[in-house]
């Protein structure tokens, strides 16, 4: 794994979508050897994910609409980073609404962010010549059809029409404006497909199935899957998709593309009674059609992250499930007291 390190003490790194579920955790790890410009308009996320990291000096947060022209120099916050000498050298490109119960109302948004949002974060990073990730999604593919793992050479087929298209070929467009950002301008880019991810932060009532399936186990409800018995999905425990990022990032221009997830298909039926018996819950799971946003997915073959990266997921489902319900139950005032705010 090829790392280039800066000549300043410390990188100055900004994150797209920095108050989301994946960029919190992203602003934390990165702290650790960086300083941060966390970019959110909040439009699909909330301050309180990032208050934790509001009072360390190397992380500013900046209210701003990434498909904007975004100009650094007009954000005099950000002087103490020393920008008009230092520059950025890392962009990760994050912002993307994903909705499944707001999915209608976030269409637009959806398409900005897979268009405008790119050019401007991808301009940002040709004018400093930092490195560039941006996190895609499994939808590129396609549905898995006869095969169950897809491999980052797979082609895929998206139906461009479709009701969620704006999301799924919009991801696509999106790697295309990456990947001619790359070859136009010889910017050093990554493209991360990311798989279905889980753990502390996750937005509340939104038609994800684990936080949803956590409330209602604590609350007595049934635990409601959107599809039949048969739904499998990969779950990744947020910790793994953030040091796969990461690594990514700091791996060399010969890596330009990986995917990040889990490669064993698990069974949405056995997730929820593991999260029924965790929380010693008399709920009972239930099944309904599925949302608009949701689609059959397949699993990633993992042999690139693993040769490319020297990555594997470490927490097993059970330990990040763990996890992910003692953050619930700490914080389920402020986390409902967040989902009323929005």
């Amino acid at each position: 794994m090829n790392d280039t390190h800066p000549i300043f003490e410390k990188k100055n790194v900004l994150v797209t979508g920095g108050a989301g579920f994946l960029g919190t955790h992203l602003c934390e790890r990165l702290l650790k050897e960086a300083k941060v410009i966390c970019v959110d308009d909040l439009s699909n996320s909330t301050i309180q994910n990032i208050d934790h990291l509001l009072q360390y000096p190397d992380f500013e947060f900046i209210k701003y609409d990434a498909t904007h022209h975004l100009d650094l120099s007009e954000f005099p916050e950000l002087d103490k980073f020393g920008i008009k000498y230092q520059g950025i050298q890392e962009v990760y490109h994050l912002a993307c609404p994903t909705s499944p119960k707001n999915f209608q109302n976030l269409k637009l948004h959806s398409l900005h962010a897979n268009s405008r949002a790119m050019l401007s974060t991808l301009d940002l990073a040709v004018k400093y010549r930092a490195k560039y990730l941006f996190t895609s999604s499994s939808v590129v593919y396609g549905a898995p059809e006869d095969r169950q793992f897809f491999h980052e050479e797979d082609e895929g087929i998206v139906n461009h029409l479709s009701p969620r298209a704006c999301y799924d070929e919009g991801k696509r467009f999106a790697e295309t404006c990456v990947e001619t950002y790359r070859q136009v301008h010889g910017i050093d880019t990554k493209i991360a497909r990311v798989f279905t991810t889980y753990g502390p932060r996750m937005k509340l009532r939104d038609g994800l199935l684990i936080p949803d399936f956590i409330l209602d186990a604590l609350a007595g409800r049934d635990l409601a899957i959107f599809g039949t018995e048969d739904l499998v999905q990969s779950l990744c425990y947020i910790s793994d998709m953030v040091d796969g990022l990461v690594r990514l990032m700091h791996a060399g221009p010969d890596v330009p593309i990986v995917n990040l997830g889990v490669d064993e298909p698990m069974k949405m039926v056995d997730v929820a009674n593991k999260i029924i018996a965790m929380t010693g819950s008399s709920s009972r799971v239930t099944f309904e059609e599925p949302l608009e946003f949701m689609t059959k997915k397949g699993l990633p073959d993992l042999t690139k992250a693993k040769e490319d990266l020297g990555w594997i997921p470490l927490v097993r489902l059970d330990e990040g499930l763990r996890k992910t319900i003692d953050y619930t139950i700490a914080n389920k005032e402020m986390l409902d007291l967040s989902r009323q705010r929005m």
